[in-house]
């Protein structure tokens, strides 16, 4: 009998390859002031991850439930927080109904497998988040991969299905690219055929449409029953945790059949209160995302004058493309150098040659770290020969 083989053997062999072709991963634990660094890496868009309102609203909901939810929400994980941030997150964005889930991520493999399921079609963006890409394949439906932002391939695949029930999912704003999907074309594609719109809203709530009401409501959207948007708590409402907002009929099915939901723990009581103190400060500052927005355009517009290539941001989302991870490595290596702390997105992340570093706006970045970042970009096309003056 041949002797066992190191199991681990072909993980280490695994690893080096990724760390030859430039794709191993680091943990980078950071201080908290970024390691002295401006912070465009997070997901913070509003600037709340260390407001003191949210603070006091954590603290005082830890003070009065404790530190966890200590069960699933059918079971004691819902508190009256809870309840109140189903509502507010509904009434904030105009939506029937609403309901947490402990992540967003959570909140997506549950809209999307408890709505479609055996005998159902879904139908894909190509460059949806991993977490939608993750529920098509646990929904056990027939899945539809369209090409980037066509509405006409998600007309031609609703058309010409068998199947009697169907799901049409999108991001809002794509998570690297920053652009915005065409809602009014899709939504108007479902409703001829009968099918339900899933609206991953997580890099649009609070940064995109009037007080930041998020891109299905800018697109006259969020009142529409078969329109379902899922929402994450932990970007612009600088929390954490999840939320799926719908008609009611789509609320209480997951109640009933969504296993990311029944399953999972409840959201703990700290977050809750840090996400309601979130909304009170966008109700009472509701200039806020336009300013995320502002920063944004103006970081796009430092880097397409530095002549690299860029995008125009829909939300808070600025891409930087380098091609290669090496060169993408490079990139955030310079930016930390001149104080400026990015993100660098490589396969899989991204598609091959699509490596890139991932700029991202807050309401609250000032003068002087545009300034830096400006010189930064400089090196960076330089440094890399990827500027398009060249």
């Amino acid at each position: 009998m041949t002797a066992p083989g190191d199991p681990l053997a072909r993980l280490r062999d695994a690893a080096a390859r990724r760390d030859t072709a430039g794709l191993r991963r680091t943990l980078r634990p950071r201080t908290p002031d970024h390691d002295g660094l401006v912070d465009l890496a997070s997901n913070d868009y509003l600037g709340l991850a260390g407001d003191p309102r949210l603070v006091a609203g954590a603290v005082a909901a830890a003070r009065e439930w404790g530190t966890g939810s200590a069960g699933s929400r059918l079971v004691t994980g819902t508190t009256r927080l809870h309840a109140e941030l189903d509502r507010r997150l509904a009434a904030f964005a105009e939506a029937p109904a609403g309901l947490v889930f402990s992540s967003g991520f959570l909140a997506n493999l549950g809209a999307v497998t408890a709505l479609a399921g055996p005998g159902a079609l879904v139908v894909s963006d190509q460059v949806n988040h991993a977490s939608i890409v993750d529920a098509c394949r646990l929904s056990r439906a027939r899945v539809v991969i369209v090409p980037h932002r066509d509405a006409a391939a998600v007309t031609e695949a609703l058309a010409g299905r068998e199947e009697e029930h169907a799901l049409v999912v999108t991001d809002a704003v794509f998570s690297v690219d920053g652009d915005l999907a065409p809602l009014t074309e899709l939504h108007r594609a479902v409703r001829a055929h009968g099918a339900l719109l899933v609206i991953d809203e997580a890099h649009a709530l609070g940064v995109v449409g009037e007080r930041g009401r998020g891109a299905a409501h800018a697109a006259g959207l969020a009142g529409e029953p078969d329109v379902v948007r899922t929402v994450t708590l932990s970007k612009s409402l600088a929390s954490q945790g999840g939320a799926v907002l719908g008609a009611p009929e789509v609320i209480d099915t997951l109640i009933d059949t969504a296993r990311a939901f029944i399953f999972d723990t409840g959201l703990n009581p700290p977050a809750a209160g840090a996400a309601l103190a979130a909304l009170d400060v966008l109700e009472s500052d509701p200039d806020l995302p336009g300013r995320a927005r502002d920063r944004a355009r103006r970081m796009a517009n430092l880097a397409a004058g530095s002549g690299l290539e860029t995008a125009t941001p829909a939300a808070a989302v600025v891409p930087v493309f380098l091609g290669e991870p090496h060169a993408a490595l490079r990139a955030a290596e310079i930016c930390a150098e001149h104080g400026v702390r990015v993100g660098c997105f490589r396969p899989p992340s991204v598609p091959k040659g699509r490596a890139c570093l991932r700029l991202t706006a807050r309401a609250t970045v000032d003068e002087a770290d545009l300034t830096r970042l400006a010189a930064a970009l400089a090196e960076v096309a330089h440094s890399t020969a990827r500027s398009l003056h060249a």
